[in-house]
């Protein structure tokens, strides 16, 4: 099975994080998760990928978009891959990545 083309970046227990999680796992959307260190000065990770060191950080490969900021992947998501809507032929499926 090919690697999901979304990736977030995320903390444990964040609920803004958890609003993006709850939408993607509703809609179907495949993704794989990246939790990030909890001390916000070492995520050097997320700083590479989207200039930024909070989460969560959305990277979708399949268009090129890198965002941040729970309220814009949202909106993002639902204007890309529709609300409650998958991909199509993509079946929902998470990868979970440690930090």
């Amino acid at each position: 099975m090919p690697e999901p083309a979304i990736t977030l970046y995320r903390l444990q227990a964040c609920p803004f994080c958890e609003r993006v999680v709850r939408l993607l796992q509703a809609s179907g959307v495949p993704y794989r998760s990246r939790f990030v260190e909890p001390m916000h000065s070492d995520r050097d990770v997320v700083k590479r990928v989207a200039g930024v060191r909070t989460v969560p950080v959305l990277v979708d490969e399949s268009t090129g978009v890198t965002m941040a900021e729970s309220a814009n992947i949202i909106e993002y998501l639902e204007a890309t891959y529709g609300e409650g809507a998958a991909p199509s032929g993509a079946e929902p499926a998470v990868a979970e990545e440690g930090s």
